[in-house]
């Protein structure tokens, strides 16, 4: 930015209180209940305006006897330079393209009618006059008294940061906020941050950056110092002075560092004089805890109101006094501003509700497709990690049952039934069309039927999980199949696909393949002259026969309720009983994978989500 330009940042906190959309119709009771419950939850709604003003060498200079209003015209004479201005607008734009390009905050130039409003619609100029967040509040009087200022029924408080004094002697640009943060992980929050989004009640933040001359700045204070060299003999407070400008110009020139002026102030308002008095005590402040943070003290200033209220208006930015600032550094001055704000809805039509945790207000987040789209992330996977009891099951309820609720296919392998609950209220709400549950009990095991589908539709991957399933339950870990018995065994696989596609009378479980490799297909292996050591077929039905009709797992692969998983959005496998049994564990396994593979490759467009608990 040019010499003698201006950058205002200010920062709007106003209390509003959540309005859910209930009157449509959700999607479920649970999320009806929980814009319900959030009703009316009061929160600081934040607004963030960046002014960039260029003003003159004199102006820049005026102090608070000199007002814009008591002048002939706004605008100095230099400003109307149409150069000058050009000059200008070709750095604001520079500046402008630095911010956007670095991806870590986004500036959305004001139009005309934005800044000075419309018939429809107040613009931020009313908005600041009102102190209101929409301008719904009609413009009202303002009163100046010698104990503060009041516009209409809100009473104003003002605490600005401007003298070397009131500040520390060192300032940082983040800091540990202790209570957010554990012994293994730091939540950092800008230094700024207890008077910006932490600050619990109504409040503006000014943050003032004036860019004088730096050249001149530091020439001035050589001569300075050489005044107070001279005078230190009359007052040891004159030597002191000159230490301290010896040390400021020492930085200066060693780190090639730009002299400027800053101000920071923080109006607050309240329609209630008692709330804005309380907890003032002594000349103290209630502000006085959150600005004991910054390692600052507050200075409660009545005197100073109107006229800062009056240099905070949008566009005014030159008639701020220059009294009130104190010289610094670019680098620190920027450690005043505020980094902080509320969360915000994510645009994406998909995402989870969750809840701000300052404010307790309901915020709308993706945290899938929007990251992916920024290039935050490379996928869409999550990994959900916390001690016992820290609510990782509970979180997750909460997800996959919004992502059920928008059309997510869910597959969970659980163990501990925490997801029993939900898999029954999903079952209630389709009456039975959703939300299928296995798990192993003694009078009702966990039963499957890998062979059934709805559509008779048996593609490579089904084929290829029948295969494997049936090895699995074939062949030890340690018993490698040979080749011959592989391809008699994608035989009898086909074969048998081929029969019940044809007969649909016959009902696919294992019990109808086992009955067909004993009978058809031995007959097909005797025609083509199989030899019993490539496929001994007798073995073959010995080993597998427990798990024909009345053998000790015959209830495993032949469940009579005939459920075509594909098809079904929300699907839990509870392991818990299973995850040691060497026979049950392995089968299971193989139909989680066989079933959301399915769902992989033929439901194409539609969300698919597995989640593993506790793996």
């Amino acid at each position: 930015m040019p010499n003698y330009s201006i950058i205002h940042k200010q920062d709007i906190f106003i209390t509003e209180k959540y309005r859910p959309d209930i009157g449509k119709d959700g999607p479920g009771f649970l999320s009806r209940s929980f814009e319900r419950h959030f009703n009316e939850r009061p929160y600081l709604n934040h607004t963030c305006y960046l002014f960039l003003t260029k003003t003159t060498r004199e102006r820049s200079r005026q102090q608070s006897n000199w007002n814009t209003l008591c002048r002939k015209f706004l605008v100095p004479k230099e400003i109307q330079d149409r150069e000058t201005m050009e000059r200008f607008m070709e750095s604001v734009g520079q500046f402008e393209s630095i911010v956007n390009d670095s991806g870590l905050a986004r500036l959305e130039r004001l139009s005309t009618e934005e800044i000075t409003g419309t018939e429809d619609g107040p613009g931020i100029i009313e908005r600041y006059l009102t102190l209101s967040s929409d301008g719904s509040v009609m413009l009202q009087d303002m009163q100046l008294n010698p104990d503060g200022m009041r516009i209409g029924d809100k009473r104003l408080c003002l605490h600005t940061l401007s003298d070397l004094d009131d500040l520390p002697g060192r300032v940082r640009t983040d800091g540990r906020y202790e209570r957010l943060s554990t012994d293994r992980s730091d939540c950092r929050l800008s230094y700024a941050s207890p008077v910006g989004i932490m600050l619990p009640c109504d409040h503006i933040y000014n943050q003032w950056i004036f860019i004088d001359d730096s050249s001149e700045n530091l020439a001035r204070f050589e001569k300075t110092a050489k005044n107070m060299q001279s005078l230190s003999r009359y007052s040891r407070s004159n030597q002191i002075n000159k230490e301290w400008l010896d040390e400021y110009l020492n930085v200066a020139h060693t780190n090639g560092l730009q002299s400027v002026r800053c101000h920071c102030n923080v109006i607050a308002w309240a329609e209630n004089g008692d709330e804005l008095r309380r907890g003032e005590k002594d000349g103290g402040s209630a502000l006085a805890p959150f600005l004991a943070l910054m390692e600052c003290t507050p200075r409660h200033n009545t005197t100073d109101l109107p006229v800062l209220y009056w240099a905070g208006i949008p566009g005014n930015e030159a008639d701020f006094p220059s009294e009130e600032s104190f010289y610094t550094f670019t680098e620190q001055a920027l450690c005043f501003f505020t980094a902080e704000t509320c969360y915000r809805n994510s645009l994406s039509p998909f995402g989870l509700r969750m809840v701000d945790r300052l404010t307790g207000k309901p915020v709308f987040l993706d945290i899938s497709d929007l990251p992916m789209k920024k290039g935050v992330v490379t996928n869409r996977n999550k990994f959900i990690l916390g001690p016992s009891g820290s609510g990782k099951s509970f979180f997750t309820n909460h997800m996959v049952r919004q992502y059920w609720e928008q059309g997510t296919h869910i597959l969970l392998v659980d163990t501990g039934n925490s997801y029993k609950g939900l898999c029954d209220l999903i079952r209630r709400k389709t009456n039975g069309d959703d939300g299928v549950y296995f798990t192993y009990q003694e009078n009702d095991p966990i039963s499957f039927n890998p062979f059934f589908t709805e559509d008779y539709r048996y593609d490579i991957e089904k084929r290829d999980s029948i295969k494997t399933l049936i090895l699995t339950l074939w062949k030890r870990e340690d018993e490698p199949p040979r080749r011959s018995e592989e391809v008699a065994l994608s035989n009898a696989v086909s074969l048998y696909i081929e029969k019940i596609k044809k007969n649909r009378k016959i009902k696919p479980n294992f019990n109808s393949f086992y009955d067909f490799v004993r009978k058809d297909y031995r007959k097909v292996l005797a025609d083509k002259n199989v030899r019993e050591k490539d496929f001994d077929v007798d073995g073959f039905l010995n080993v597998l026969e427990p798990y024909y009709k009345n053998g000790e797992y015959g209830y495993l692969l032949n469940s009579d309720k005939e459920l075509d998983l594909l098809n079904k959005r929300f699907i839990v496998f509870e392991l818990d009983v299973v995850k040691d049994n060497p026979v049950l564990f392995p089968v299971v396994t193989i139909i989680i994978m066989e079933t959301f593979i399915n769902k992989m490759r033929r439901l194409q467009g539609i969300r698919k989500m597995i989640l593993i608990e506790e793996a």
